[in-house]
C-alpha cells in the first residue's frame, strides 16, 4: 500500500507552470506574445526566440528586450471513489476535490540582437519550462485513495474511518541560454543557427503522514502502531497453535495435530497480512533536488515576397539528465516506486524537437495579420521510465492573431491559440498533467519614445476538461492482492467496489510588461 501511496510523487510536470507550448516547453518568453501569440513570422525583437531568422530585417544597430510575466494557476483534480465516504473530514461524499495552486509572480526575460550589413547576432535568456512552483496542500486522490482501502481490508476489526495528513510541493525552473546569427541570403531570404544551453533544476517536496483508522471504541489511532500490535498478536497465536500441534502429534492424535497446525498457519497468515499494512502505513518523506544540462540546436528561415513573411524554425530535441541529490525519509529509500528519487540518481527528462510554422500578411500598413503552427515531437523525447511511449501523438498548436497600428505611437493586437495534447488515459496522473485548451491574448504596444517601446498584456487561457473512469481506480487491486490476496481483489473489481475516476482541468492567467530599446 505504501508504494501506491507513494507512487503519486512519482511525477515531475507536478511543479511546472506551464504558461503555453508544450508537456515541457514555454512559448511565452516574450509580452508580445502575451500580446499575440501568433508571432512566429512577425519581424521584432521577440523573435530572437520566435521567428530568429527574421531579425536580420530589424534595422541596423542594437535591438533589446526587458520583459517580465506574472503568471497565476489553479489545478483541480475531481476524484470520485466510493471509500473516500469512510475519510474523517469528508463528510460521506464519494467525491472529492483536489486542488493545487501554481504561481511565478515574477517571470524575467531578455532578447537582444546586434545587426550590421547582411549578418545577425542574437542573445536570449528565458525560463523554457517550468517557471514556478506548486502545491497541493491536501494531496492527492492517488494519495488518499490507498488510505481509504484501509476500511474495507480491516472491516473484520470493525476499521470504518480512516485519516490522514499528505501534501506535495515542486518547484522546476528550465533556464535557457540561447545564441546565434542570422545572414540576410538575399534582400527577401534570411537563415538562422544557433542554439540553447539550458540547466534544468527542481526540488520536489512531499510526504504522507499520520495515517489512522478508529479503534472499537470510535476513537481514531496510528494505523502502523495498531497493525503492529495485531501481528504481534497473530504470531503469539501461531506460535502457540504450532506448539499444540507438535504437543498433540506427539501424544499420537494425528487429526487433531492436524486442526492446530492449520489454525497456526492461518494465524501467521493475518500476521503476515497485518506487518504488510503496518509497514504500507508508515510516515514516508520526499525531498529530492534534481539538476542537469542539455543543448539545443537551433536552425531557422525567412522569407519575405510582397505583403507576405513566411517563416520557419525547427529546435532540435535537447537531451538532459538530471542528477539527484536527495534527503528522503528511510521508508521512502526502501520504496521501488522512488527509486527515480533515490540519491545520485540520474534521470531522463528530455525536452522535445520543436518544429513551427508561420505565415504574416500585411493588408494595410498599419494592419497585419498571422497565423502560425508548433508540432512538438513529444513521443520521440526519452522520459523516465518510458511515460512518452504511452502519449497517443505529439502536441500540436494552431495560431492566429493580428496586429494594428492605431497611431504612430500605439498599436493593439490580439491572437489566439489552440493547444492539443496527445493524451491517453494511462499518460494522465493527477500530479503530473496537461489538458488541451484555448488561449486568448490582447495588449498594447506604445512607442514612449523614438527609441523606446513599452509592451503591456494580458494572456488568459481556458482548460478543457479531461476526465477517465475504470473498474481499477489507480491500480488499486494491486495493493489489495498485496495485503490480503488476489482472490479478495480480483473479487473487489468484479462488484465495482474499487470502481474510480478523475476529472482533471485548470485555470491560467499571465500578465506581462516589457520595455524594448533600438539604438
Amino acid at each position: 500500500m505504501k508504494k501506491k501511496i507513494l507512487a503519486a510523487f512519482v511525477g515531475t510536470a507536478v511543479s511546472s507552470v506551464t504558461f503555453a507550448g508544450g508537456l515541457l516547453t514555454n512559448t511565452n518568453q516574450n509580452v508580445a506574445f502575451l500580446r499575440n501569440p501568433a508571432r512566429d513570422a512577425a519581424i521584432g525583437i521577440d523573435g530572437v526566440y520566435s521567428n530568429p531568422a527574421g531579425v536580420v530585417f530589424l534595422p541596423e544597430g542594437f535591438h533589446v528586450s526587458l520583459n517580465f510575466q506574472s503568471a497565476y494557476q489553479t489545478r483541480e483534480v475531481t476524484s470520485t471513489f466510493a471509500p473516500f465516504a469512510y475519510g474523517v473530514g469528508n463528510g460521506g461524499e464519494s467525491v472529492k476535490l483536489f486542488k493545487g495552486d501554481a504561481k511565478a509572480p515574477v517571470v524575467p526575460s531578455l532578447q537582444a540582437a546586434y545587426n550590421r550589413g547582411r549578418w545577425s547576432y542574437s542573445f536570449n535568456f528565458a525560463i523554457g519550462g517550468g517557471g514556478g512552483k506548486c502545491a497541493f496542500e491536501d494531496g492527492l486522490g492517488s494519495f488518499e485513495s490507498q488510505a481509504a482501502l484501509l476500511p474495507l481490508l480491516g472491516s473484520a476489526m470493525g476499521i470504518n474511518s480512516y485519516s490522514m495528513d499528505s501534501y506535495m510541493r515542486g518547484r522546476q525552473y528550465y533556464y535557457g541560454f540561447q545564441i546565434g546569427a542570422g545572414y540576410k541570403i538575399t534582400d527577401n531570404l534570411s537563415a538562422f543557427v544557433g542554439g540553447r544551453l539550458v540547466y534544468a533544476t527542481s526540488n520536489y517536496y512531499g510526504y504522507v503522514r499520520d495515517i489512522s483508522v478508529n479503534r472499537p471504541d470510535g476513537e481514531m489511532t496510528g494505523a502502523s502502531a495498531l497493525f503492529a500490535t495485531q501481528m504481534a498478536t497473530y504470531l503469539e497465536q501461531s506460535g502457540q497453535l504450532d506448539a499444540a500441534a507438535q504437543q498433540a502429534a506427539a501424544a499420537g492424535n494425528a487429526e487433531l495435530a492436524a486442526q492446530y497446525a492449520a489454525q497456526a498457519q492461518q494465524a501467521a497468515g493475518a500476521a503476515r497480512q497485518m506487518g504488510v499494512l503496518s509497514a504500507a502505513t508508515e510516515d514516508v518523506t520526499l525531498n529530492c533536488d534534481q539538476a542537469g544540462w542539455g543543448f539545443t540546436p537551433i536552425v531557422g528561415l525567412d522569407y519575405k515576397i510582397g505583403k507576405f513573411n513566411f517563416a520557419a524554425k525547427y529546435e532540435f530535441k535537447t537531451k538532459i539528465r538530471l542528477e539527484n541529490r536527495a534527503a528522503n525519509s528511510a521508508s521512502a529509500d526502501r520504496l521501488a516506486m522512488l527509486d527515480r528519487y533515490r540519491d545520485g540518481r540520474k534521470v531522463k527528462e528530455d525536452i522535445p524537437a520543436l518544429l513551427t510554422l508561420g505565415a504574416q500578411y500585411e493588408i494595410l500598413p498599419s494592419l497585419r495579420v498571422m497565423a502560425g503552427y508548433h508540432h512538438f515531437f513529444d513521443k520521440q523525447a526519452s522520459q523516465e521510465g518510458g511515460s512518452q511511449e504511452l502519449l497517443e501523438s505529439g502536441s500540436r498548436e494552431i495560431l492566429a492573431g493580428a496586429e494594428w497600428d492605431i497611431s504612430d505611437r500605439v498599436q493593439l493586437s490580439a491572437g489566439w491559440q489552440n493547444t492539443h495534447y496527445g493524451l491517453t488515459d494511462a499518460y494522465m496522473k493527477d500530479m503530473s498533467f496537461n489538458v488541451s485548451s484555448n488561449s486568448l491574448g490582447v495588449g498594447l504596444g506604445i512607442q514612449a519614445t523614438k527609441r523606446i517601446k513599452v509592451n503591456v498584456a494580458y494572456f488568459h487561457t481556458f482548460y478543457q476538461d479531461y476526465d477517465r473512469m475504470t473498474n481499477d481506480y489507480n491500480g488499486i487491486s494491486g495493493t489489495v492482492a498485496t495485503a490480503v490476496g488476489q482472490p479478495t481483489a480480483d473479487a473487489l473489481v468484479a462488484s465495482g467496489a474499487l470502481k474510480g475516476g478523475d476529472s482533471f482541468t485548470r485555470k491560467n492567467k499571465v500578465f506581462g510588461v516589457g520595455i524594448d530599446f533600438s539604438f
